[in-house]
């Protein structure tokens, strides 16, 4: 898919339907719990003192995590339904266009702007093309992969025969053992994590330096342009 801008004046277009913003912001509260809950149910706090059943904190820890953890879920499944009926920039979370000469290019010079090497940053309609690959991958790729592993091992306590377990209980014997999906879980954790951050700073630095305008986007769902230059 070719998100460089034609070489025709337009000063805005409406990029981001409102679901689309919605799952957006919904979909990083959700994150923003799992990875907080995750690190605790990881790394548990020290124990307080009386009865457990006089705080049943690890539980409202493990339920936030469970909870935001099927709102994530459900909100992909309406991501994946949105892109089919939503516009193009819907679908470019699901489609990658490695296939194209210029989308390689335009990743490379991408890549040299964010290294500060290239002068003059290029414009684009929707994600310029290194976002949208670290979308793909993070976001779509280690999605499906944490939601398999989560369900995994949540099948363990649901049991056999639940739901879970006849969908993703072949997750566990398939990577080899629970604490081997235990560990790709905590792992995923870490690497959307660091996403995150960076996904954060470049939104600042590109709202900043960039051509175009991008928290206000996902905001408003209008891209503004800063020049009429294509």
């Amino acid at each position: 898919m070719n998100t460089a801008v034609p070489t025709v004046k337009r000063t805005a277009v409406y990029v981001y339907e409102a679901p689309l913003r919605a799952w957006h912001w919904i979909n990083a509260l959700s994150l923003t719990v799992l990875a907080v809950s995750g690190y605790l149910i990881g790394s548990p706090l020290p124990t307080l003192s009386g009865e457990a059943s006089d705080h049943y904190l690890m539980g409202y820890i493990r339920f936030a995590h469970f909870a935001a953890a099927y709102i994530f879920a459900v909100g992909f499944l309406f991501r994946l339904y949105w892109a089919m009926v939503g516009n193009r920039w819907s679908r470019q979370l699901f489609a990658l266009p490695f296939w194209r000469r210029r989308f390689w290019s335009e990743l490379w010079h991408e890549v040299r702007w964010y290294a500060f090497l290239e002068q003059e940053p290029r414009k684009y309609i929707g994600h310029n093309p290194l976002a949208h690959l670290f979308m793909v991958v993070i976001i779509t790729v280690g999605g499906i992969v944490m939601m398999f592993t989560g369900f995994a091992l949540y099948s363990e306590q649901t049991g056999l025969g639940s739901w879970q377990d006849r969908w993703f209980g072949w997750v566990i014997p398939f990577v080899g053992q629970s604490q081997d999906v235990r560990m790709w879980h905590h792992w995923g954790m870490w690497i959307i994590t660091i996403f995150v951050m960076l996904h954060v700073y470049t939104a600042i630095r590109e709202d900043i330096l960039s051509r175009q305008s991008l928290i206000s986007t996902m905001i408003s769902g209008w891209r503004m342009f800063k020049d009429d230059r294509p």
